[in-house]
């Protein structure tokens, strides 16, 4: 029997609306730097200091924000990442110099890091195993849609009010979310007053049929984080992050000034282009997450399901990162990089969802937690520290350095994961 309710699919919603306003603060900075960098006498140097700043407290803020997660619950752990989020990227309006800057997007990345293990950690408590990759497609969905619309609203709020006026006003949009959030997201599934008995079923049946695992709404506490470690499965996850990642942030903190460095763009001109690319990353969030739940759906195992769609994505990306490396055109640039953010969200869709997959919910958190601090190393060496010193050649060898992190994420799921089920119940034989 279908659920009379579908809370669960309105509480997905309000977190990918969340990742939305996190995209739109996060994109602010690249998209007005060519003003701010007129403005404070910064260089691209500096940009990429202030990169660094984000991205290091970005990558401590993923550890632990994945444990606070874990403790206080997605409800109180939401409330505080969406508040110090939205203040820091407020406070960006009062920075003059490269110190205060990178402070206030230190604290951004600190605070944002919370959404994503959040976030994962919601899709275990409130999604039955088969819907889980959807649901993720539908928050990371936000992500690629806040890609998608942050440039275009950027340019326009930098046209009217500049671009410290424009931080204050793109700051305020957290605050505003946290008003349906608390109330919507009152309690878990299995006590919460407006699921239904149908939808409580829905989402907690593969739980029930498998007594030996607590649920992920909680009750049982948290394993050790080198109780965690010892399984190569949360290494599995945990190598695959840090080779995989970079590719997202690759164009998340350089698109903007690749389009400014190669064909001269303004911010008006980014704001015109720079969004194309994140429609393919919305195709692929969806059309990913709803193909491996379809195919398990059909009578494949999970792991069949998800290793074959993470091919899937791969096989996709490459050929979007060899056309854009040698692209004459800023469309066809655009064009290329969309087919490559299309194919690493198919791909990544599934690689977060293997937490859930192996872990109990009260744990999920803490895995994907590390799991994004490894992200964001990878993100550091490659898209931070290396995309500037292979620039000043040219972008072409940092297109194929992505060629190269596509097999490199990928084999570490297929070496490391082994068969993805739940770590807690016996192995099963595949079907083939």
């Amino acid at each position: 029997m279908a659920p009379r309710t579908h809370l669960r699919w309105w509480i997905i919603s309000l977190i990918a609306a969340a990742t939305v306003i996190n995209y739109v603060d996060r994109t602010s900075l690249a998209v007005m730097w060519p003003s701010i960098s007129a403005d404070t006498a910064l260089t691209k140097g500096d940009y990429a200091n202030i990169v660094s700043a984000f991205m290091v407290l970005y990558a401590l803020g993923q550890a632990v924000s994945g444990r606070i997660f874990d403790r206080v619950g997605t409800r109180f752990g939401f409330v505080l990442s969406v508040t110090v989020w939205s203040l820091a990227c407020a406070g960006h309006a009062l920075a003059r110099s490269l110190a205060t800057l990178s402070l206030a997007r230190g604290i951004l990345g600190f605070s944002e890091a919370g959404n994503w293990p959040g976030a994962t950690k919601a899709v275990a408590e409130w999604f039955p195993r088969h819907e889980r990759a959807l649901a993720q497609g539908i928050f990371n969905a936000g992500a690629s849609l806040g890609a998608v619309v942050s440039a275009p609203l950027i340019a326009l709020l930098f046209a009217h009010f500049g671009w410290r006026a424009t931080f204050v006003v793109v700051g305020g949009l957290g605050l505003i979310w946290l008003v349906p959030w608390w109330i919507l997201a009152r309690s878990t599934p299995d006590q919460h007053p407006w699921v239904s008995p149908e939808e409580r079923a829905h989402i907690l049946g593969d739980r029930a049929a498998a007594p030996a695992a607590p649920a992920a709404s909680g009750g049982a506490p948290a394993a050790s984080l080198g109780a965690l470690l010892a399984h190569r499965e949360a290494w599995g996850v945990i190598v695959s992050r840090f080779f995989l990642d970079p590719i997202w942030w690759l164009f998340v903190n350089w698109l903007p000034i690749y389009l400014a460095d190669r064909f001269g763009f303004n911010v008006q001109s980014i704001g015109l282009f720079a969004w194309v690319p994140y429609v393919g990353a919305v195709v692929g969030s969806l059309s990913g997450g709803w193909l491996s739940g379809h195919l398990i759906g059909r009578g494949w195992s999970v792991d069949r399901a998800r290793k074959r769609v993470i091919l899937l994505g791969g096989a996709l990306t490459l050929p979007g990162f060899i056309a854009g490396a040698f692209a004459a055109s800023p469309v066809v640039a655009v064009l290329a990089i969309a087919v490559v953010l299309c194919g690493f969200q198919v791909m990544i869709n599934n690689v977060q969802t293997l937490p859930s997959d192996f872990f109990a919910g009260s744990s999920v958190g803490t895995v994907a937690g590390v799991g994004g601090m490894s992200a964001v190393l990878g993100v550091l060496v490659f898209s931070t520290w290396l995309v500037p010193a292979l620039s000043r050649i040219s972008y072409v060898p940092v297109f194929l350095m992505g060629t190269a992190l596509v097999p490199l994420g990928i084999a570490a799921v297929f070496l490391l994961c082994g068969t993805i089920r739940r770590l807690d119940t016996p192995a099963v034989s595949d079907r083939a």
